[in-house]
């Protein structure tokens, strides 16, 4: 590894404070990079706008799709930012670089009563006898996913102490950054339920994660994936823990909140991100709207 791409590791890790996933994936798309300069007898130094867009036809042909080679381009460009403000080098060659063009994708929501029978299939009501002990606390991670919105890492991350009495949550999301998210009735219900009745059975020795496994320790990313999928395939839905992240999105846009208040809950740090689904709603609307007015059908 050169020596500024270490330092610029570094600065992510230091400044930006990028969690480890997101710096392994830097670490590897920049590799990449500096191999093909490498191959082609140059360095971040030195190379120049047209052989940075060769690099873009070299994942083309890689079979990389447009969001990889996207996000690849993006830690080239964050790389290249760095060596300009640094003073490696006196220019930043990225500027003049076209990035892909990427096909607008939207997330698919379910429909409420579609994630009522996914909560149903997670685990029993709050407070039924004789409930197994995982299917309460898988009950209370789905609907603290749909509740909050929150990212799956982010569920898994939680400790004790971030719930909050007042009925918030604190996430701490990308980059460690921290954002205060309500809780709903029924997902409040369906934590206390499992708070009172499993967890102190499931933990072994002090620990101050929220979500144990049956060894009593943290339950990973990876658990609470497969917690979702279970539930999926139980109810007939294809399912992530993301697809419940779009639908507390969707749900509560056509239930009428605003579009900045939807970004903050979600911790998107630009807006754009969260307008695609204002789209998803427009479409709703207009298929609603051709489907059921006299004079819209052709």
């Amino acid at each position: 590894m050169s020596k500024p791409l270490e330092n610029y590791l570094r600065h992510l890790t230091i400044e930006r404070g990028l969690s480890g996933n997101s710096l392994k994936a830097y670490r590897s798309d920049l590799d990449r990079y500096l191999q093909f300069l490498e191959s082609r007898s140059s360095t971040e130094i030195a190379v120049g706008a047209e052989l940075i867009d060769s690099f873009q036809l070299h994942l083309s042909e890689l079979g990389l799709v447009a969001s990889s080679r996207a996000r690849n381009l993006a830690a080239v460009r964050g790389y290249h930012k760095f060596l300009a403000i640094e003073g490696l080098r006196p220019d930043d060659p990225t500027k003049k670089v076209r990035p892909p063009k990427l096909p607008m994708r939207l997330p698919k929501a379910l429909t409420l009563s579609q994630v009522e029978e996914l909560l149903e299939a997670s685990g029993p009501d709050p407070g039924t006898d004789g409930a197994s002990l995982v299917g309460i606390r898988n009950r209370a991670i789905v609907e603290m996913l749909y509740s909050t919105g929150a990212r799956v890492s982010e569920i898994a991350a939680l400790d004790l102490d971030e719930i909050d009495s007042s009925g918030f949550i604190r996430v701490r999301g990308k980059g460690s950054k921290e954002r205060l998210v309500p809780l709903g009735r029924f997902a409040a219900r369906a934590l206390e339920d499992y708070k009172v009745r499993v967890r102190p059975t499931l933990v072994k020795t002090a620990t101050p994660a929220l979500f144990l496994n049956q060894r009593g320790t943290r339950l990973s990313r990876q658990s609470i994936w497969d917690i979702i999928q279970s539930a999926g395939d139980a109810c007939g839905l294809e399912v992530s823990p993301h697809t419940l992240r779009h639908c507390f999105a969707t749900h509560l846009i056509e239930g009428g909140a605003d579009v900045r208040v939807v970004q903050e809950l979600l911790g998107h740090s630009s807006v754009a991100t969260t307008q695609i689904y204002t789209k998803i709603t427009i479409d709703t609307l207009r298929e609603v709207y051709q489907a059921s007015h006299p004079r819209a059908r052709r």
